[in-house]
């Protein structure tokens, strides 16, 4: 088994002995191609950013709107070729129920909310401005209703206080 015959790379007889780098030295420029790599191309978001720097500064002041293109409704069958807008709804005005002085009176004494307030009152409780506001509209309401229909309050409190009185005597002579 005959052998080639090497042929010495290096004629001359001079030997060139190739330096091999260490671990250290390979990692490093490894490192060093990577930074280099990393850091080509534009900065991240650079597409949303102003455009000032290329002379466009006095156009850039007007705000584009981003979506480009008609606002209409496009129709989707071609046969059809007006869109039809679809009517608005009309909310029809509430016709208020016009109630008679009687009813409308018997309503205000019977409301809920009035005789809640009204009590807290009484028990030296303390109410906000449109708590206050309410009662005041209401009870004026009331004195209103009252004078068209013609009743007049009776001083059921006076009454009261002369039987008091009437009771407190007669127990007073009774002794």
């Amino acid at each position: 088994m005959n052998s080639p015959k090497k042929t010495a790379s290096n004629p001359a007889g001079k030997t060139k002995k190739k330096y091999r780098k260490s671990k250290e030295e390979l990692n490093a420029e490894g490192r060093e191609r990577k930074r280099e790599k990393k850091h080509r191309g534009n900065k991240a978001g650079a597409r949303y950013q102003e455009k000032s720097a290329n002379g466009q500064s006095a156009s850039q002041n007007q705000v584009n709107d981003p979506r480009i293109g008609s606002k209409k409704p496009v129709p989707l069958i071609a046969e059809e070729k007006v869109a039809v807008p679809r009517p608005a709804k009309v909310k029809e005005p509430v016709e208020k129920v016009k109630l008679s002085p009687e009813q409308e009176l018997e309503m205000l004494e019977q409301d809920d909310r009035l005789d809640s307030l009204l009590a807290r009152l009484e028990d030296g409780e303390t109410v906000t401005a449109k708590e206050q506001e309410y009662i005041d509209t209401c009870l004026d309401r009331i004195d209103e209703l009252m004078s068209i229909l013609g009743i007049e309050l009776t001083d059921d409190e006076e009454e009261e206080d002369e039987e008091k009185l009437d009771d407190i005597m007669r127990i007073l002579k009774s002794k």
